[in-house]
């Protein structure tokens, strides 16, 4: 290198350390599907992440945090379309999204083409995010879809349960669901005879109840936002009678709170996932006023958070808990910034979450139930807690496999 190369590197390196130095922000992207089908989920994911910023005042080690927004339709080449702009145009030094399962093996495989930024979920939960060719800047805070269905298997039976149809939208997250349900159900002697798997978005599911045999004693419905309000008010015309077991999305705050008959119907319905609404642990409660005090129902929030807000809270917080456990410094490819996200022990509301080597969470499901409060509203109630769930379900590895349309099979 001549003197007039290592003039220029030095003054190079002198406006990057005096901008580090001078507390510039940081742009975090942060990306959710505020179109098609979760639309009123991906609006609570951002609320969600709002909060987590909110709590620290908008700083992180003397630095401000930019978040600068992008909006997808739940479409994988959506979601990656959004997330190029924010990477490439925008210029984010932190992802944090999308929302849906497929979207997030399409983010997960985008972000290894940009290894300067560090990629962390929102709230997909595909078992393939992190299980399948794993992105090495790409973390996943939140447990996964097939986590967080650990015990309802065991629960349905003790109901008495023993045969249950499946109903779920034909991605990969649903996938994921199923796979932790059945896993455990048919394991211990259950029967899934039929398998109904709809599109997502799908408007008409005529020909999905036509097909409900009269032996099954239940439902297993993975459907989420929209879909499940649609399939529940359908099924309600038909005169469906059959009890309903619910994926972690079905029960949600989002659906819970939309209006029609067959809503009462649904108190009861054992489901299970991240969340339960009355949770009686510090730190949910303490989480929910927060959430309740920023964001009234007048506002058009929830009574309470949704999933969807918690888990995209705990993956902004663990954005923001990395960086200030560096004190803002991303430099070398962000290279301390990612060692203190893998070496994290994050405490969110529910408790602590610690990552594996694929940087995917191990953490707590609940098994709930659905109950109306004393204001009319539907919520989700403790049934069973359950801790250090890992994402091979505590299965030997030989033993493990992944969920699709086909797998695991117990008809």
């Amino acid at each position: 290198m001549n003197l007039k190369q290592t003039l220029l590197a030095a003054a190079a390196t002198c406006v990057v350390t005096g901008a580090w130095a001078q507390g510039a922000p940081i742009k975090i992207g942060l990306l959710a599907t505020l179109e098609g089908p979760f639309a009123a989920g991906g609006a609570d994911g951002m609320r969600g992440a709002e909060l987590a910023v909110k709590e620290r005042g908008g700083m992180v080690a003397g630095r401000k945090i930019e978040l600068v927004k992008a909006s997808s339709d739940a479409k994988p080449d959506v979601a990656v379309n959004a997330t190029r702009k924010l990477v490439e145009q925008d210029k984010v030094d932190i992802m944090v999204g999308p929302l849906s399962g497929g979207e997030g093996i399409a983010v997960k495989d985008y972000s290894k083409t940009q290894p300067q930024v560090t990629f962390i979920n929102g709230a997909s939960g595909a078992q393939g995010t992190t299980l399948d060719s794993p992105s090495p800047n790409f973390y996943r805070f939140n447990t996964e879809g097939a986590q967080w269905m650990v015990g309802l298997g065991q629960a349905a039976l003790d109901k008495g349960y023993k045969r249950v149809m499946v109903i779920a939208e034909d991605y990969a997250f649903p996938y994921s669901q199923v796979q932790g349900f059945m896993s455990e159900f048919c394991a211990k002697g259950g029967k899934v005879p039929v398998k109904a798997w709809v599109p997502l978005g799908g408007k008409d599911y005529s020909s999905v109840i036509a097909r409900i045999p009269k032996d099954v004693d239940a439902l297993l419905v993975v459907l989420g936002g929209a879909d499940a309000v649609n399939f529940l008010t359908q099924y309600e015309n038909a005169g469906g009678d059959k009890p309903m077991l619910g994926g972690s999305i079905t029960v949600s705050q989002d659906v819970l709170n939309y209006r029609g008959k067959r809503r009462d119907s649904l108190v009861g319905t054992l489901s299970a996932g991240p969340v339960a609404d009355s949770y009686d642990g510090a730190g949910w409660k303490a989480f929910v006023a927060d959430y309740q005090k920023t964001y009234p129902v007048s506002s058009g929030a929830f009574p309470s958070p949704s999933l969807f807000a918690y888990v995209y809270y705990t993956n902004m917080k663990a954005a923001l808990d990395g960086l200030d456990a560096v004190k803002g410094d991303l430099s070398g490819n962000q290279a301390k910034y990612r060692e203190a996200l893998q070496k994290m022990v994050l405490k969110t509301p529910t408790g602590d979450v610690r990552l594996d080597g694929n940087r995917q969470a191990i953490g707590t499901t609940f098994v709930t139930e659905v109950v109306k409060d004393a204001q009319g509203n539907l919520t989700t109630k403790v049934a069973k807690k359950v801790d250090n769930i890992d994402q091979l379900l505590g299965m030997k590895k030989e033993d493990f496999k992944m969920g699709t349309r086909d797998v695991p099979a117990c008809p």
